[in-house]
């Protein structure tokens, strides 16, 4: 019994983390140090309490990740800028080899730069955007 107190504290302290972090960072640990705290109940072996600390926050984690995984999986809707990756645009002012240019897609004007040497009129495939600037590359035909 003498280890009844600290588990019952560690709950709370771990639960109280876990409630204003909102990650799901500490509630396994809590769940282990719930079921030390019951064990310091039928034994005083605080090796007994650690172990079985141990094996239930490890059983917590297994159970609850594909579950928080599932939940946490979503699929990100391309908006704004984003929404120009994959698409092909018209390069309006010479690219240069790591130089910018200006490539223009649905209508806007964008600062572009690319790997390779891109004329006027080429039309050109967005790889990604770093910051306010589109990757390109030369659409294949």
């Amino acid at each position: 019994m003498s280890f009844t107190i600290s588990w019952f504290l560690a709950f709370v302290v771990l639960l109280f983390i876990e409630i204003i972090t909102i990650n799901l960072v500490t509630i396994w640990f809590a769940i282990g140090s719930l079921a030390a705290f019951i064990a310091s109940f039928f034994t005083d072996s605080f090796v007994f309490q650690i172990v079985i600390f141990v094996i239930i926050s490890i059983i917590s984690l297994l159970i609850t990740k594909p579950i928080v995984h599932k939940f946490k999986a979503f699929r990100t809707v391309p908006t704004n800028s984003d929404r120009v990756i994959g698409k092909v645009g018209e390069v309006i002012k010479k690219i240069q080899n790591n130089q910018y240019g200006e490539v223009k897609i649905f209508g806007n004007i964008w600062t572009a730069t690319s790997d390779e040497e891109i004329d006027v009129g080429t039309r050109v495939r967005i790889l990604d955007i770093e910051g306010v600037k589109l990757i390109v590359k030369k659409e294949e035909n």
